[in-house]
């Protein structure tokens, strides 16, 4: 089982769904600049209208003062001025050599600088725009215009709709990530500490018992035996309920000898593997690799780590362990010759509830990573894995905490 497919699936049905919003704001968008750009065209062909009024009007008017010298007359041009002032788009207005006559609505400064206005002059007629025509007293003016900041402003929308979107998705993903973790952890240390707890009882019960049977059946060798060997068994499930203390709580460091605790397991799980399983590891003469670390949480991951390649490679194969180390970490590889792992499940198989096996809850890799990288400031990864040939698992410790 895997509990983690439905958050891909949601993962990627969010990044879909934030797509959809931003093409459809897009052809909104899109739809908003042509029409935008069909008023600035229209807004031009008024301004045209409203100079070549005045220009036939000023005509009139000198042909009429010609006839009638004396006349008080003053024509209202209030509307064709209104019209040409509230203009805001920017225009260079071209005579029939072309040169540039005037320019308008670029700025106060850059209205009047000739090179300036010839550089923008280039800029429209390279975009292909073809200039409108304008009848003066004195012949044809040409008017090239170009896209308000509205219109560019509009164009930059999708972009920053996009950013908007994906800063939205990376927020919220990253707080439900946080949240969520935090939550995980929170189990994690509540079932933790309450399996613990639940443990205390019948260990005590089970302690009470068997000096109980020491007292009542001391002078017997066979019960005594058996006694000796329950014993045991208790003394491992109170380090088992300790490992389980652990969980949720800062557990103390100390200088440890890794060649040590790794030679008592693979010993121990050596002694419960098939027989045709055969185990590699330094002896305890070994060179000592000392690193900072919480003993009984440590054990508990190589025990993972040895129970998952018992379990990968069946009844016949190879375990092994190699120390590595440079100046400032220790590398521990643990291999075996079992069934290999894809390339894309690398990350995968840490997270909580992944398993491929038929039975069990897919929790094993991921305590060992939480036990590595949370309370040992290591790493713990996939080193390498071919599938039918076997897989490496590299712990990374570092000497100083």
């Amino acid at each position: 089982m895997n509990f983690y497919k439905d958050n891909r699936v949601w993962r990627i049905a969010l990044f879909i769904m934030a797509m959809i919003v931003v093409l459809l704001s897009a052809i909104y968008n899109n739809y908003l600049i042509q029409n935008v750009a069909k008023e600035e065209l229209q807004k031009v062909n008024n301004y045209i209208n409203a100079f070549e009024s005045l220009a036939k009007n000023e005509e009139k008017l000198t042909q009429l003062y010609k006839r009638y010298p004396n006349i008080d007359f003053e024509p209202d041009i209030s509307l064709h001025t209104e019209i040409m002032i509230n203009n805001t788009i920017p225009m260079i207005i071209v005579g029939e050599t072309g040169k540039v006559d005037s320019g308008y609505n670029f700025g106060t400064q850059k209205d009047e600088d000739k090179d300036y206005l010839e550089e923008q002059l280039k800029e429209i007629q390279l975009s292909g725009r073809q200039p409108l025509v304008m009848k003066t007293v004195v012949g044809k003016q040409y008017i090239y215009y170009k896209e308000s900041n509205l219109i560019k402003l509009l164009r930059y929308y999708p972009i920053v709709m996009f950013v908007l979107v994906s800063m939205f998705i990376i927020i919220g993903f990253l707080g439900f990530r946080s949240e969520k973790n935090a939550e995980q952890n929170r189990v994690w240390a509540g079932l933790a500490k309450e399996t613990a707890h639940q443990l205390g009882t019948p260990i005590s019960g089970m302690v009470a018992w068997l000096e109980h049977l020491k007292m009542m059946n001391g002078d017997d060798e066979e019960t005594m035996e058996i006694v000796k060997e329950l014993e045991k068994d208790v003394d491992r499930m109170e380090y088992i309920a300790d490992r389980f203390s652990k969980i949720g709580s800062d557990p103390e460091l100390s200088p440890h000898n890794l060649t040590k605790i790794n030679h008592n397991i693979f010993q121990y799980m050596s002694r419960r593997a098939p027989r045709r399983v055969e185990f590699k590891y330094p002896d305890l003469d070994a060179k000592p690799y000392m690193a900072h670390i919480n003993a009984p949480l440590f054990e508990w991951v190589l025990e993972n780590l040895l129970r998952n390649a018992l379990d990968t490679i069946g009844k016949k194969g190879i375990i092994s362990a190699e120390f590595v180390d440079d100046k400032d970490y220790i590398y521990i590889d643990i291999s075996d010759t079992g069934q290999g792992i894809p390339d894309s499940k690398f990350k995968a198989i840490f997270k909580p509830g992944f398993t491929t096996k038929k039975r069990g809850w897919g929790l094993g890799l991921s305590l060992a990573k939480r036990i590595i990288e949370s309370y040992h400031n290591g790493k713990i990864f996939v080193k390498e894995s071919s599938i039918g040939e076997g897989t490496t698992f590299r712990i990374q410790l570092p000497k100083k905490q």
